[in-house]
């Protein structure tokens, strides 16, 4: 006996969004990994944000992607370049984290970090991530009030094996 029972499809022109509350209370209890993602403004300054969108999308060729606020101020510097670094913040690193989703202008003051061997993308911080990619954009996709960019990983790296750092309800967590 089979107890599926079916439904009609409803059409989704007639769906309403969700309430924007709702929503990001949803996305709370996904446990993230913590990111700094990081680029070059065209002067050659660094600019970097905090960011928990952040997945990989394929294996060959090696692809992540990340979602960046329409609002960030490291939105121009990752459209200017063409690249970006993703920097897996190491756990004990929720100051970083929080500096690097501030609005602060002197994020990367008194910050040890060093450019990718490649050339392109954004600073490595080898002290603070527990590992690293540095990315070539490959596709540019506006959805919403973000910019999805997903890149070609070009270059990676991996600090003694710490473990990372998490974000879930709101606030830092680790796996130990």
């Amino acid at each position: 006996m089979n107890d599926m029972h079916t439904a009609a499809v409803p059409d989704p022109e007639d769906a309403s969004p969700i309430d924007l509350m709702l929503f990001r209370e949803v996305l709370a209890t996904f446990p993230a990994g913590v990111v700094i993602v990081t680029a070059h403004n065209e002067d050659g300054t660094p600019a970097g944000l905090t960011c928990s969108a952040f997945c990989s999308v394929s294996g060959t060729p090696a692809m992540v992607l990340v979602c960046v606020d329409k609002g960030s101020n490291t939105l121009p510097a990752i459209q200017h370049s063409q690249a970006f670094t993703v920097n897996i913040l190491a756990e004990g690193r929720q100051d970083l984290a929080l500096l690097f989703a501030s609005k602060n202008p002197d994020k990367f003051g008194g910050v040890a970090w060093e450019m990718p061997e490649c050339s392109v993308g954004g600073p490595i911080f080898r002290n603070d991530a527990a590992s690293y990619l540095v990315c070539k954009v490959d596709q540019a996709v506006e959805a919403g009030d973000h910019w999805v960019f997903i890149g070609e990983a070009i270059e990676a790296g991996i600090h003694d094996e710490p473990m990372p750092l998490l974000y879930h309800n709101r606030s830092f967590a680790s796996l130990g």
